[in-house]
């Protein structure tokens, strides 16, 4: 399963210890299962282990001050934050321990921890006595309320002599720690299929009718729909995405071709998460060769392309439903309407704007189910698409005769 780690953003906070040490070799680890890693030292980690180890570990520059203007110009430390799908500390000091227990935002590594909307954890690392003092107890308990994740400490001797615990946790169990994160298991057993990205409709060998969907929330939504341990059919529209090779993908390039794809899918389907951009309309007859260019507008007869939505929720035994609906004013009327009309189980109304919906690695959407309403925040799509997962897999499983399944806890 460590494969699921492709696309994972993680920023690996470093503080002053003697276990610094082990960050270098948390990176190589990260790197090799695929994660994109970002550094982040404080003042008195660099007295241990020098950025530039870092830097040629992870391959990127390492991240230290929290006023750089080349930072702002380039990631600041707001988008920084936004960046992470995971934020974890290792090693975290008393010190450290401390100042985010108080909610502190001094230098660049407090203030991420209070920025993002990512998962926080940190490996503890310190002496014995410093760990079992009550005012380091009071702290993780503190933390612990927050939702920090504390992973650790472990016990053997230290490098100051001691023996207890204290010892920072070895990278490979921080990276199955990690792993576990996004492993929810809430749909464990379940089949998911997923219509992701746009289609086209030929013109003329040449041109097509499209429109400006990535697939990035769809492709989101699958990767993290195999977290929570389902079964998932992705099936997509022509886009510039990696195809995942743990996911069963299936390539199409017209409405139709998606349809008969998605029916094909529906005998074992639990859930059908509709998220393309299926094409609304289509020539009634494309060109077989290239229309050639003339002085005249170009007149084209179009036709309503099928409706996959209404066809799945045609079946007698349909899956649980959700659409999407991207509208760029009257969002929620206007997915409302859709929700109604389309008989689905629930709806994602996705507002299209500047830096945000299509195109964009961000959104910001509000979710629609029976007489329920819930928004969610501007974030990553890869951080909502978790989210959402949780979401639909609850409702899901919230209906009288699924109530057997088990319900979703991130």
């Amino acid at each position: 399963m460590r494969s699921h780690y492709l696309n994972k953003h993680i920023i690996l906070g470093i503080t002053g210890g003697i276990a610094a040490y082990k960050s270098a070799d948390l990176v190589r680890k990260l790197r090799e299962i695929g994660a994109e890693v970002r550094v982040v030292m404080t003042e008195n980690a660099k007295k241990f282990i020098t950025p530039l180890t870092l830097q040629a570990l992870s391959g990127h520059p390492v991240h230290d001050d929290l006023f750089s203007l080349e930072a702002e110009a380039a990631m600041g430390h707001i988008e920084l934050a936004r960046w992470a799908d995971v934020v974890l500390i290792a090693p975290a000091s008393a010190h450290f321990l401390a100042r985010l227990q108080s909610g502190e935002a001094h230098d660049l590594l407090t203030t991420l921890c209070l920025a993002t909307k990512a998962s926080v954890a940190i490996a503890p690392a310190m002496n014995q006595g410093m760990w079992s003092h009550p005012s380091t107890q009071e702290n993780i308990a503190s933390l612990k309320l927050k939702d920090i994740h504390i992973w650790g400490p472990g016990e053997g001797s230290q490098a100051c002599g001691d023996t207890g615990f204290g010892r920072m946790r070895e990278p490979v169990q921080l990276v199955d720690h990690l792993l576990s994160l996004f492993q929810t298991g809430c749909l464990a057993n379940k089949k998911v299929v997923i219509t992701a990205g746009p289609t086209q409709e030929s013109i003329d060998p040449i041109r097509f009718i499209s429109n400006r969907s990535s697939g990035k929330m769809g492709y989101a939504l699958a990767e993290a729909a195999v977290e929570a341990g389902a079964r998932v059919t992705l099936i997509s529209g022509p886009v510039h995405l990696p195809k995942p090779a743990y996911l069963n993908t299936v390539n199409v390039v017209t409405a139709e071709e998606m349809l008969a794809a998605v029916l094909g899918e529906m005998s074992d389907c639990d859930i059908f998460l509709s998220v393309a951009a299926v094409s609304d309309y289509q020539c009634v007859q494309p060109a077989t060769h290239k229309i050639p260019k003339t002085e005249s507008a170009l007149q084209l007869e179009l036709k309503q392309a099928p409706d996959i939505i209404c066809a799945v929720t045609a079946l007698p035994n349909k899956p649980f439903t959700v659409g999407f609906a991207a509208q760029t004013e009257n969002l929620i009327e206007r997915a409302t309407e859709k929700y109604r009309s389309k008989k689905m189980d629930m709806i994602i109304a996705n507002a299209v704007g500047p830096g945000v919906g299509i195109e964009q690695d961000d959104n910001r959407v509000t979710v629609l189910w029976q007489s329920q309403e819930r928004a969610f925040p501007l974030m990553r799509k890869t951080l909502l698409a978790r989210e959402l997962i949780t979401l639909i897999s609850q409702v899901f499983d919230a209906q009288p005769a699924r109530r057997d399944h088990a319900n979703c806890t991130a």
